[in-house]
């Protein structure tokens, strides 16, 4: 995402070229002493409008002023300190700006769409059910359900990783660039995450589980291609059998016969929708423009930052199962509404980001731009939190098999979600350790609470998941509050 603030006004200014102040003295007005003076009226306009000094200094440097160029010209030692003076010497005045377009206004639609294709995906395992019956494990789980989990986990992981890496080539190659990095990252997840279900401890689960752990990892794979190629509509097509029969599960209880066929059928047309997907981006390969070298590390943070939530959304759907609480029950609603919650979630970070941009707009002083964006983000973390407890408790009404809507599990979810969602606000202005290494500590924080019986998984959720939305929301304010960010 590049940066759109603009810093020179939209009006004609006077035409001056900076880069030849090298050269000879240029004739000024007779009080003009000091070739400071000089330089402070043709950018009169552009210092006095300037919130901070860095703003003159960008405006310099675009000009092609060379260090070299300031020092022999003008006696300074570069263009922050040229600029720190200018900003000091010419008086502020801040036109009210005019109007501009928003960057980052899209349709509520789109995110709508989002967030059906990320949720109707959990009817699958409620059609997979019979899959896995058979043994229970030391928790009262179906055998299996660690690899089920596992493959998950790491296919959460590698997928956010390699969503990163396809992102990057599609800005800067084009479709054939991130076609290329599908091509490959894909299948490989698929392959890994199906051996992580293979390979993970506890008792193995029937023939039908390790079918389901190895569908699942496909079905993940396939949908990375589809999201990152921007193809949300076909991916919503391929999972109707599987939105059907989670209608038809309301009614009655199909043979096992139709709810494979039904879960075969979204696996199979996805698999082929996304593969035809890749061969498209193949016919582009010739105009697509060679992107630049990517580090292999560069992806990293982001798929650890996914593996940080997936243990985190784990935690808070079986923590009590896993802790054998008495009467322990799977929070399904929870996920259920966080994944819901998602499409509110992305569109919510295309709001802050226009937003922001209008705020720091309007500021006139350095401090005005830090309280412009705590205002921002204060009014776009509220909204999702609104939108995440809404669907909290439509899904509790919806969800009986659980635990109740308590008000410190509802509390528990509401930080959970802020830890998310202002993760990704970071991820999204390219800061992305940061959330990784703070969604890496909250959930081993929350593992270590667990396998130590300390409180309950509620509780300890709410506890590390506040401190960790406290952390990562100081971070975001400050990087809001600067300008250089919204570049």
């Amino acid at each position: 995402m590049s940066g759109l603030l603009r810093l020179v006004p939209d009006e004609p200014e006077p035409a001056h070229d900076l880069a030849a102040a090298a050269g000879p003295v240029r004739s000024g007005p007779r009080w003009a002493a000091d070739p400071v003076d000089q330089l402070a009226e043709e950018l009169a306009e552009v210092c006095a409008a300037a919130v901070h000094p860095d703003e003159i200094a960008a405006v310099l440097e675009a000009d092609g002023l060379t260090g070299e160029q300031i020092t022999e010209r003008y006696g300074r030692s570069d263009a922050f300190e040229l600029a720190a003076e200018l900003y000091a010497r010419v008086p502020r005045s801040h036109p009210e700006p005019g109007p501009r377009a928003d960057p980052w206004k899209t349709h509520p639609g789109r995110f709508a769409l989002r967030a059906l294709v990320f949720t109707l995906p959990g009817f699958g395992y409620a059609l997979g059910a019979p899959l896995m019956t058979g043994a229970r494990d030391g928790y009262g789980l179906p055998a299996g359900t660690a690899g089920l989990v596992s493959s998950a986990l790491f296919a959460w992981a590698w997928n956010q990783g390699l969503a990163h890496r396809a992102y990057v080539r599609l800005a800067a190659g084009g479709r054939p660039a991130a076609g290329r990095c599908l091509r490959w990252g894909a299948p490989l997840g698929a392959l890994l995450a199906t051996a992580a279900a293979l390979l993970a401890p506890g008792p193995a689960g029937p023939t039908g589980t390790s079918c389901f752990a190895a569908g699942q990892a496909l079905y993940l794979a396939a949908a990375t291609v589809l999201l990152v190629l921007g193809r949300e509509r076909l991916l919503l097509l391929t999972l109707a059998p599987t939105a059907a029969g989670g209608v038809l599960l309301l009614f009655l209880q199909p043979p096992s016969v139709l709810r494979v066929l039904l879960l075969l059928g979204t696996l199979g047309g996805v698999l082929g929708v996304a593969a035809h997907q890749i061969l498209r981006t193949r016919e582009d390969g010739a105009r697509g423009a060679a992107p630049p070298a990517l580090s292999p590390l560069a992806s990293l943070p982001y798929g650890l930052f996914g593996l940080g939530c997936g243990v985190l959304t784990t935690l808070a759907a079986l923590g009590d199962v896993l802790r054998r609480s008495p009467g322990a029950a799977t929070a399904g609603a929870a996920v259920i509404a966080l994944t819901l919650s998602m499409g509110a979630a992305e569109w919510l970070l295309y709001r802050c980001r226009g937003t922001a941009l209008k705020a720091l707009a309007r500021a006139t002083t350095t401090r005005g731009m830090l309280l412009g964006a705590v205002r921002v983000l204060a009014l776009c973390v509220a909204g999702y939190l609104a939108a995440l407890t809404v669907l909290a408790f439509g899904t509790a009404l919806l969800w009986k098999d659980g635990p109740p809507l308590t008000v410190p599990r509802l509390t528990a979810l509401l930080a959970l979600g802020a830890v998310l969602w202002t993760g990704l606000l970071l991820q999204a202005f390219g800061v992305a350790w940061t959330p990784a290494a703070l969604c890496l500590a909250a959930a081993g924080a929350e593992s270590a609470a667990l396998a130590l019986r300390v409180s309950t998984p509620v509780t300890v959720q709410l506890l590390v998941c506040t401190g960790a939305a406290v952390a990562l929301l100081s971070v975001a304010t400050a990087l809001l509050g600067r300008l250089t960010t919204h570049r």
